[in-house]
């Protein structure tokens, strides 16, 4: 099942949501903003993603900015970072099995569909 972690006020996560409808695949909506990701899960999908957590992190949010820019933050920090504070991961995050990607842009999605 293809699922996309999905910020319905978010333009990319939008056009991401529209490449997946667009695929006629089935799929799975999980809006993290009201559907809280755990840690775990974060975990799984860094992994999913192959990349640092730092990487899956918005930097240019406020909440970032004030509390976390510029500090020694390991990695374990950094999930619990984007656990407590969603709006700190980057989206649309789109899952296909064992491979994931970062909707940015939305023709990286397509990528995963196959």
């Amino acid at each position: 099942m293809i699922t996309i972690l999905h910020n319905p006020r978010c333009s990319k996560s939008r056009e991401g949501l529209n490449v997946l409808e667009n695929s006629g695949k089935d799929f799975e909506v999980i809006k993290y903003l009201d559907e809280p990701i755990s840690e775990e899960e974060l975990k799984n999908i860094i992994a999913l993603l192959k990349i640092k957590p730092i990487e899956l992190v918005r930097k240019n949010e406020a909440i970032w900015k004030s509390d976390f820019k510029g500090k020694p933050l390991t990695d374990a920090q950094i999930i619990k970072a984007m656990v407590t504070h969603p709006k700190l991961i980057e989206r649309p995050i789109v899952i296909n099995g064992k491979k994931a990607v970062i909707g940015r842009p939305s023709q990286n999605i397509l990528d995963i569909l196959k």
